[in-house]
């Protein structure tokens, strides 16, 4: 017999927190946060991070574990939930994983070869060359070491792009490679993959903006220059450039004026909602779709859960 585990994807602002709090008071479940902006202290507002009183009627886990200035990766992720996941069934409840940040789910599910770690020294020089050239050039060098990572990653995509070529310089192969040896992070425990969107895009669109405006009026101009007063946090770490946080950095470097704050960052969330929804769609048959607007979604996804968690008892 199998254990059940279920995760909870979709994305931003299509209403999975509170989904899934509701959830809670349904089944037996502990929520695991797999979220990479909600792992750092004091990155609150633009995470949509639960309210203390939510997380002490429900505790969530992997929420304010690392500091802003540190780096969290996929494989960190990983090896912080596999352990808890385990856990959670040990003490007899249901594990939910739940969140938007798609790379984490993929790498749990789909495991992660043991690719280098970081590299400090590294790091600095092709930030140094991004700087001085710009990302699409060392977009450009990453097509000709890593031509099928590069043809997964935007120019444009910092991030990706120089954690695909500092594995290449650290392993002298490419990261595409390595990822194809990949190990199976949940063995012996049955995953069903819940996505709560909304069928209409335009609806999503305007929960984005809403959500973004509701977060400049809560304060989030001031909690990124709280998190810039420590002189460790910069506006390039992994954890500032995140959308809403990255527009908020340049609205306070004078790069964009108030005026364009709010529109700069309801761009960069509807981008990143467009991102999450591709992943997804690469799921396919894994995945049970729900329509995040619709007033009986709590029911349908309970209905789920409930019929997944019988079978395997059979």
């Amino acid at each position: 017999m199998s254990s059940p585990a279920f995760c909870l994807m979709g994305p931003t602002a299509s209403g999975k927190t509170d989904l899934a709090i509701h959830l809670h008071r349904l089944f037996p479940v502990e929520i695991i946060s797999v979220d990479s902006v909600m792992v750092y202290r004091g990155m609150n507002i633009g995470s949509a991070k639960p309210e203390s009183n939510i997380l002490a009627e429900a505790p969530h886990h992997l929420i304010d574990i690392r500091e802003p200035y540190e780096v969290y990766s996929a494989a960190q992720f990983c090896e912080d939930a596999a352990p808890l996941i385990a856990g959670v069934l040990k003490r007899g409840k249901i594990p939910l994983l739940t969140g938007g940040t798609m790379l984490y789910f993929h790498a749990l599910q789909q495991g992660l070869s043991g690719l280098p770690s970081a590299d400090a020294d590294i790091r600095a020089q092709l930030m140094q060359r991004a700087a001085e050239e710009g990302w699409p050039v060392l977009h450009s060098e990453l097509l000709t070491v890593d031509p099928d990572a590069a043809r997964r990653i935007h120019p444009n995509d910092a991030q990706r792009i120089q954690r695909a070529l500092e594995v290449f310089r650290l392993s002298g192969k490419p990261m595409s490679e390595l990822q194809e040896n990949r190990q199976d992070s949940l063995e012996g425990i049955s995953v069903c993959n819940i996505v709560v969107a909304p069928d209409n895009r335009d609806c999503l669109h305007d929960r984005i903006a809403r959500r973004f405006e509701q977060m400049l009026e809560m304060g989030l101009v001031s909690e990124v220059e709280k998190l810039l007063a420590d002189d460790r946090v910069t506006p390039e770490l992994p954890a500032m450039r995140s959308a809403g946080y990255r527009q908020v950095c340049a609205y306070l470097a004078g790069e964009i004026s108030e005026s364009e704050l709010p529109e700069r960052g309801i761009i960069a969330t509807r981008q990143l909602a467009k991102r999450q929804l591709t992943w997804l769609r690469h799921w396919g048959e894994e995945t049970v779709w729900f329509d995040s607007e619709n007033p009986d979604v709590l029911d349908g996804v309970a209905g789920l859960m409930e019929k997944t968690i019988r079978e395997l008892k059979k």
